[in-house]
Formats: structure tokens, sequence, C-alpha cells
């Protein structure tokens, strides 16, 4: 069978494409961090042209999608996305951007990051950076499972049939779920983070029925009983991709720039783009042909059947930007350019399989990679290898692995330093990826630390020495007086020194904590959309009549300004609460988390939150109780939100002082609500509530007050069996940090905590299940207050 070759180079996106689907030879559905999701319609052929029209524009880059096939309600398919705002579109294709989305899934807490949809069309899977898969039934448009007891985000899902899903976990294990939510079996194997997943179509050799793929750089196939039958090697990076062929293939995509076409046991083409990564990789199932989308911006198309393939000119550019495309040194490791062959090799020397690199010294003294193609049975130049600057050639071993840097990284004033550790091979954008996972920080830092990594371990330009180097452009020190990079200050930095600022003491914490990121016009736009479900059910005794409207879009308005200009009093701040709390106490409980989610911002941003009351003389705790929320143990992201929300007051000094007066309510709502969940983000919601009053009780208005003996032993208890029991990082760390702050409470405290709640015993198993410095440090620290 002939070679795929370039069908066509689809260009209009102004960042990375993330996602891509084929769903007819006639249409490409791509997805990407500039915010789109375009549709590519092909026009004619041969050779193809394809028209591009933006189907999808939100506010945050989007790196899933997927696609439902046409039925009698929706003749041209749905268009299914999900990306940094948490929130999966369901569009229809032909709609222009502006007009509202068939509908709005909203229930994860992070990024979505992967969507499939069921071979009968009946739901949707979708995984998250928040730890859980969720199915959503197609038609009624409703949350009907969760897939939780995963450790780490879900990088990839798989509708594998109407009764089985498939997960792939940042915690290196393969779940296999029914539909319902029901765990099924676990698959053990992998050594690193899991990041895609594919049905294996029936006749393959090895007998396998999914195939998985991985930061090893291993695709593993397994069949459903958790029998690992195969392993395909020929990747040298990260996988990212990974689909069938209608004939049996499959096709990966990675960060070593290619995309690889496998058959049986064998790679048989190995496709190299002139980009860092190769994000992602689709397959039409109607025609065979390959779709791509790349760190370059661009989307390919490749096809085996010449008919369909670009004009002669068209690939010798793609194949000529290929050669020219600079390749970091260390993506190939160390090279002794005195031991490298001369061009002569590549005439002299076949490959021995398909995607092998060699590396050539040129007469001019250049090193080019070369790849071997068993189709064409030649050599192909792949690019050049250019040196790296910025690093002093040293790596620094942390965590037991070897890295070029590790910068520290001040997230919030005091808080310890973060570590972020990265490799010049790394892709930027996963680096930071990594970094923002592993530490639970809000995606919008995403951008900044990526950009950080970037300027600096910069790559020097082919023919550019690092003396030309340029310096970075002056500004304001990013790193302050301790040598740290802040985000969202100066956008370029100088390498750090090899040693690294002293550690500083953590406890006692001091400043108040807050949860305050978040899209506020996508919580506008959920709030108006359900809103109109409302009206059409009939509830209009409760929905937002027009006027009502008008004042939503007002107070996302106010809110949108700087902080200063929110914290004043404001009629739109006043009159909105009373909005708030109608969606929040009134709509239906399936539809209260975008209200939840305004109030507590507003919690933070105003002081008027602290000081409404109702008709009845009802605070914000007591109409957050008559609610019902606390008692929905179904729906914790709601719970979750409210505890985000007291934890909010404490911004304020108003809020500060309702929280102090309404503890005792407020903990009996949040301890019996949280009690054994397993949802992580109630947890840090938790901890971080927690630390709020730690630092209340231990200020220097309440240390000597008795109360203030009574609510450290309450909160001392349940902090203890958080530490013992939770298995997130954050969650631990910011239970760590609030029961070492009420230790500073004396004696009473401290002898409570070792005799009474066991804190020693907590203590070993938190450091047991993490080696990270950050808890361990804390750990330090409290035992030495208990000594």
């Amino acid at each position: 069978m002939s070679e795929y070759k370039l069908s066509a180079s689809l260009e209009g996106h102004e960042d990375d494409v993330r996602g891509v689907v084929f769903p007819s030879p006639e249409l490409v559905v791509s997805a990407s961090r500039d915010a789109t999701v375009r549709t590519w319609k092909l026009l004619s052929a041969p050779p193809p042209k394809y028209d591009c029209s933006i189907s999808s524009h939100g506010s945050a880059f989007i790196n899933a999608v997927a696609y439902i096939p046409p039925s009698s309600t929706y003749k041209n398919g749905l268009i299914v996305s999900g990306g940094k705002d948490t929130i999966i579109e369901v569009r229809q294709p032909g709609k222009p951007p502006e007009e509202n989305a068939e509908r709005l899934l909203m229930g994860h807490a992070h990024n979505v990051c992967a969507l499939d949809v069921s071979v009968d069309g009946g739901w949707i899977a979708s995984g998250s950076w928040d730890g859980s898969a969720r199915i959503w039934s197609i038609g009624k448009w409703e949350c009907e499972a969760v897939l939780e007891d995963h450790g780490g985000s879900v990088w990839g899902v798989l509708a594998y049939d109407k009764d089985t899903v498939v997960t792939a976990c940042a915690d290196k294990l393969i779940r296999i779920f029914s539909p319902t939510g029901k765990l099924l079996k676990t698959l053990r194997g992998n050594k690193d983070v899991v990041r895609a997943i594919c049905r294996v179509p029936k006749g393959h050799p090895s007998r396998a029925e999914i195939a998985s793929a991985s930061n090893e750089g291993i695709i593993k196939l397994w069949q459903l009983n958790g029998r690992q039958v195969g392993e395909l090697l020929g990747h040298e990076s990260f996988i990212y991709s990974l689909v069938s062929l209608p004939n049996g293939d499959l096709v990966s995509s990675g960060e070593d720039r290619t995309v690889r076409i496998w058959r049986g046991m064998e790679c048989i083409q190995t496709i190299t783009h002139p980009a860092i990564s190769v994000w992602g990789v689709a397959v039409c199932a109607e025609n065979g042909d390959i779709v791509s989308g790349a760190s370059d911006r661009i989307v390919r198309v490749f096809s085996r059947i010449s008919d369909r393939q670009a004009e002669t000119q068209v690939i010798q550019a793609f194949e000529d930007s290929v050669k020219s495309s600079s390749i970091p040194q260390e993506q190939v490791g160390d090279v002794n350019k005195e031991k490298l062959p001369g061009p002569e090799f590549l005439e002299q020397k076949s490959g021995t399989k398909e995607g092998q690199v060699v590396m050539v010294k040129q007469v001019d003294g250049s090193v080019t990679a070369h790849q071997w193609s068993q189709g064409a049975q030649q050599w192909m130049n792949v690019g050049t290898v250019v040196d790296a600057v910025g690093s002093s050639g040293k790596k620094i071993h942390y965590l037991g692995m070897d890295y070029d840097y590790v910068f520290d990284v001040d997230i919030e004033d005091g808080k310890p330093p973060l570590k972020l550790p990265y490799n010049l091979s790394q892709n930027p954008y996963e680096g930071a990826t990594k970094f923002i996972e592993d530490n639970e920080l809000p995606i919008g830092y995403l951008d900044q630390v990526a950009n950080f990594i970037t300027t600096n371990t910069t790559v020097a330009t082919l023919g550019q020495s690092s003396q030309s180097q340029q310096a970075a452009p002056a500004g304001a020190d990013p790193w302050g007086s301790e040598s740290r990079y802040r985000p969202g200050d100066a956008s370029s930095a100088p390498v750090p020194t090899a040693s690294s600022a002293s550690k500083s003491q953590v406890l006692p914490q001091t400043q108040y904590l807050s949860i305050t990121t978040a899209n506020l016009q996508t919580v506008r736009k959920k709030i108006e959309e359900l809103n109109e479900q409302l009206i059409q059910e009939g509830s209009k005794d409760v929905a937002l009549n027009p006027p009502q409207v008008e004042l939503l879009r007002a107070l996302i308005k106010h809110l949108e300004q700087s902080p200063a200009a929110v914290a004043k009093a404001s009629p739109v701040v006043a009159n909105g609460l009373d909005l708030v709390f109608n969606i929040v106490t009134r709509w239906p409980a399936a539809h209260r988390l975008p209200g939840l989610d305004l109030l507590r911002l507003l919690a933070a941003a105003s002081p008027s939150t602290a000081e409404y009351t109702s008709h009845s003389g009802d605070s914000i705790v007591e109409m957050l109780e008559s609610s019902g929320v606390f008692e929905d143990q179904d729906r914790s992201n709601n719970i979750m939100l409210a505890v985000r929300a007291f934890a909010n007051l404490f911004v304020t000094d108003k809020g500060r002082a309702l929280a102090d007066t309404k503890f005792d309510s407020i903990h009996r709502f949040v301890k019996s609500s949280s009690l054994g969940t397993t949802n992580r983000n109630l947890t840090i919601a938790v901890a971080t509530l927690y630390i709020n009053y730690a630092v209340l009780c231990t200020s220097a208005s309440h240390s000597a007050l008795p109360s203030s003996i009574d609510r450290g032993l309450a909160l001392m208890e349940d902090l203890a069996g958080i530490i013992s029991t939770a298995t997130d990082s954050e969650a631990v760390y910011r239970s760590l940090v609030a029961a070492g702050t009420l230790l500073t409470l004396g004696e009473v405290v401290q002898m409570a905590a070792k005799e009474v709640y066991d804190i020693e015993s907590a203590l070993q198993k938190a450091k047991q299940r993490s080696q990270e410095p950050r808890i361990n440090g804390v750990v330090t620290e409290i035992k030495g207050l208990l000594a």
C-alpha cells in the first residue's frame, strides 16, 4: 500500500492546534489554544481545497474536541469542545459563533482535556484535570455519572462500547468503568503518565482490544481483562494522541514531532512535522485519511490516495520546511561531532527500521538529523541540530531525577516557594502544565509560566552564536529581593544561579487565602442559558426577568473592574446580591452551580456580601444552610463552591467578622457535608477555610481568647483526619499549614493533637504518601512545635 503524503495544510489558527476530529471526507474540525474551534469544509479536489469557518470563539484555550454524528434532530451532527474554562460546549457546525450553543455542560472543576462520543451516539465521555471523568447524556444533556477514584488528571477517555468506558490517568493507571460510574477493572504496568487511549480493531495480531500511550514514549497493547499483550516502540518522547485506522493500523503522534503509522507490531511510516509537538491526530473512518494538529498552528491532512494528495510543489514545500527546522541538541542527547559520520554515510548505509534517526556532520560543521523511510528506502533530512544557551551544562538533581533547571516560583506571599523542574528537551507548555497540575494552581498561570520557561531556556537559532544573543529587555525585576519568579510580573527574567534561595519558615501562616480564579463571562453565559430553560419549562416565578438579566450583565461588568473599584459600595452589587441569592436558594439544585460560583466571587470582592440579609434577617450563612446545599451529597461541586464562599469571606473586614460570629454553624455545615468526600477540590476548599480560621484564631486580637482554643481543638480533629487520608498533595499541604498554625496556640492544642488526635501518626502517613519537599518541610516544622 502507498505511503501517506500531504493532502492539505490548513492555516488559520493563531496558536497551537490541540485537538482534531475528521468526521467525514468533506469535514475537518480543529480546536486550538487561540480559543477557537474551526471547521474546514472540502470545496474541491484534486488538489484538495478547504474553506475555513470559526465555529466557536471562547475566552480561553480549547484543547479537546469531538463530534456527534448526524441524527434526525441534528442533521449536520454536533461539535463538542472543552478546555480551560471547564465548560463543555455542544454546537451545530453551521451556526455562527456569536449565536448560543445548543448546550453548555457544566460540572468539571478544572481544564477539560479529553472528549469522546459513544458508538451508539447516546452519551459523551469527558476527562479533566479535576481527577474525574464524566458521562453526559445526549439529548437530556445532563451528567449521568461521575467516574471517580482517579489519582490525578484524566488525560484520555474512550467510549469503548455502550457498556464500557476506559480512562487514561496521570497516576499511571488505566481504568475500565461502566457508563453508570462503576469501576470494573484497573490496568497496571505503565511507568509514567498515561496520555491517550484508543480501540484496537479486531484482527490485530496481538489480539489486543485497546492501546494506550504514555510519557514513556511506548504504546502498550491490552486486553480488557487487564492482560498486556504487546508494546510498540519507536517514539522518542511523550505520545499525546492515538487512534486506529479502518484497515486495522494504528496512528500516533507526540513530542518527537512525528505522526507514526503502525501495522501489526511494526512502525511502517513516520511523518515528521516542522513543529515542536504534534498534539493531536484523527482518522476519517470513511476513507482512511489522517489529520494532525501541531504546535506550529497548522492543521494538516494526509492521504494514501494520489487523487487526494496535494500538488507536487506543495508536498515539496512541506518536506523542505521539515529539513529547515531546528532541533534543540537536548532532544537528541549528547552529540560528539568528531565521531559523527559524514554525508557519505547517507549514500552508503541503509536504515534498519522505519523512523530510525542518525546524526550526520556536514562539510560546514553543522549537524543534521536524518530519519529512515522504509517506504521510500532512503534517509530523509528532518532538521538541523542547534546548541542551547542559558544552561551551564550541569544537571540539577531533584526528587530523584536530573534536570537542566529547577526554578523557585513564588505564587503567594506568605507561602513557601514551589519548585519548577524543567529539562530543555521538554515542551514549555508541558512543563508548565505539569507544574500547575502538581501544585493545584489556577490554570490562568499557564501562559505566564510557559512564557517564563521559554524566555529563560532560549534555544539559539541556526547560525547564531551564544554571544550574539540579545539581552532580555529591561524592566521590572521579576525575581524580587529573593530571586524568585512571580507570575504576572515582568515577561522576562535572568537565568537563575545554581544555588536557590534558602527555604523560609512556613509556620505560622499569617495571611488569609482566597480562591477567586474565574471566567466571569462563562458564568454569565451559563446563568442566562439555564434561565432560558426555566422559562421554557414554565418556571417563570423563579426565572430572571429581562431587567434582572440586564442587572446580571451589569454585575459581571462591575466585577471585571479592578479589586479597588469593585470593593467600593455600589447599587449594582446591592441589587445583584438579591439576584444571586434567588439563584442559589430558589432555582432547582441542578441549576445552582453558576450562581454559587458568582456568590463565592462576591464574598471576596465586596463587604456588601457579608452585610447582606434576607427579609427575615438571615445572613449568607443561614441562607446557604436553608437552601439545602450542604445536604445534597450528590452535588459535591455545589458544596465545594459554598465552602469557597465561606473561605472568601475572610478577604474583607466585614466578612471576617461574620465568619468569626458564625464559626459554630459554618464548621458544622462544612464538616458534615465534606466528611469522607473524594472530591479533591472540596477537600482543598475545606483546608483553605480552615487555614483562614487558623490565621484568625492565632491573630493578635484572638489568640488569648478561650474560644480560640476551643475552635483550635475542633479544627485539629478534622485536619488530622484529612492529613491521614487525603491523597491530593495540595489538600494535604494546606491541611498541614492549618494544623501547624493552630499548634502555635500553645500547650493545650499541642497536647490534644498528640494524645487525642494522634497527629504524629497522621504526619507519618502524609510523609510516606508524598516526597514533595514542601510537605516534608512543613512536617518537620510541626514536629518541632510538638517536641
